[in-house]
């Protein structure tokens, strides 16, 4: 193979075979749930890189399910996510995912460095109940209930919020263990077309895990929910700060 094919021809790995197929990425029939939660301020400034800023201490936590998704086939996530600012503009940062399917964890994580790790989540409807839980291998780390379509919400409210932008941190280590990519990226949703939003009363519980820490970001107060369902696209990101001027002059010294 010339330098040119696998050049021309290469954005993922393995390179004959990627583990997803490129890009747009359009989800059907995509539905959340979201439990937002107070927490500890220190504990969120501790886990939100510079130069984003955390105005509340605010967490959500999402579980989402996802039937019918490009190249990525059906599969259910859940995990954090932290209302911020960048550049006076509010937005979320991506702190932590959790999903069943290969082929998103590598997508997700090479392409914009969502901060995917492989569990077992799943959300579904227990009667008057909608129930969303979070496994890491065989041990439980989160129970989020809400009463099953109370009170309608108002279209506009949660388009607004789907069209922040968000961020994540992408780091991609060189072949000797340091970091070879360390930016900052933006990420939107595009197209987005809401089927249905909904709230309801709502309890959220987190366990601790020595690999899946969503405790060490505790339940103070549960502030509200969200059950709503979309099909929108996940557009590919853009680089908004490049930590690795900096890191290298800390290496230098």
């Amino acid at each position: 193979m010339r330098v040119q094919d696998f050049r021309d021809g290469s954005y993922a790995m393995p390179l004959t075979s990627p583990a997803f197929p490129h890009g747009p990425y359009r989800f059907i029939d995509r539905e959340f749930l979201v439990v937002t939660y107070e927490t500890d301020m220190d504990a969120l400034r501790a886990v939100v890189p510079e130069p984003l800023e955390v105005t509340k201490p605010l967490v959500k936590f999402e579980v989402i399910r996802m039937p019918d998704s490009t190249g990525f086939g059906d599969y259910t996530e859940s995990g954090q996510v932290i209302p911020v600012t960048y550049e006076g503009r509010a937005g979320s940062y991506v702190h932590a995912m959790f999903l069943d399917n290969h082929s998103p964890i590598a997508g997700g994580r090479e392409l914009w460095g969502f901060p995917k790790k492989l569990g077992s989540p799943e959300l579904h409807v227990a009667s008057d109940t909608l129930v969303g839980t979070l496994d890491y291998g065989p041990v439980r780390i989160a129970t989020a209930t809400m009463g099953f379509k109370h009170r309608e919400v108002p279209a506009d409210a949660v388009l607004r919020s789907l069209a922040e932008p968000n961020y994540m941190l992408k780091v991609i280590p060189h072949v000797d263990g340091s970091p070879r990519v360390c930016e900052l990226v933006r990420y939107h949703t595009v197209d987005v077309t809401l089927k249905g939003a909904w709230s309801g009363p709502a309890s959220l519980e987190l366990h601790p895990h020595a690999l899946a820490p969503l405790a060490a970001l505790p339940v103070r107060r549960v502030v509200s929910a969200m059950h709503f369902i979309t099909d929108l696209t996940l557009a590919l990101g853009t680089v908004v700060h490049d930590y690795s001027s900096v890191l290298g002059k800390e290496q230098a010294r």
